[in-house]
């Protein structure tokens, strides 16, 4: 998924072997996700804002860095995936859980909550 103004634009594709992801900082934030494995749906899903990524890249080096931001939350979503879990598993409350017709209409509300 991508949010305008979010540095998605800016990030170029990378692959991670065997990830290993340490949550940096504490609380987490709220955040709006969707995904492919769920289409036509978004919802509030709380993921770390700064993380630390262990990996190798595709030639078997080993790789480390920080993300923050949209950066961090990507990883984290595609990191569930490895273990089949979607974002709708990590939601912690469901009556944010809305179709992406509504979501354009009142999901980028700045009056709505964006941290726990």
């Amino acid at each position: 998924y991508y949010l305008p103004g979010d540095d998605a634009d800016e990030l170029p594709p990378r692959v991670l072997v065997n990830p290993k992801l340490t949550f940096l900082d504490e609380p987490t934030e709220l955040g709006w996700e969707g995904c492919l494995s769920i289409p036509g749906l978004r919802g509030l899903v709380p993921r770390h804002g700064l993380i630390r990524v262990d990996a190798r890249d595709v030639d078997g080096a080993p790789l480390s860095f920080e993300a923050a931001g949209f950066h961090a939350r990507v990883i984290q979503h595609e990191y569930d995936h490895l273990d089949g879990i979607l974002f709708v598993d990590r939601m912690t409350d469901m009556s944010s859980i809305t179709f992406e017709e509504e979501w354009d209409e009142f999901g980028t509300r700045k009056d709505l909550p964006v941290e726990v």
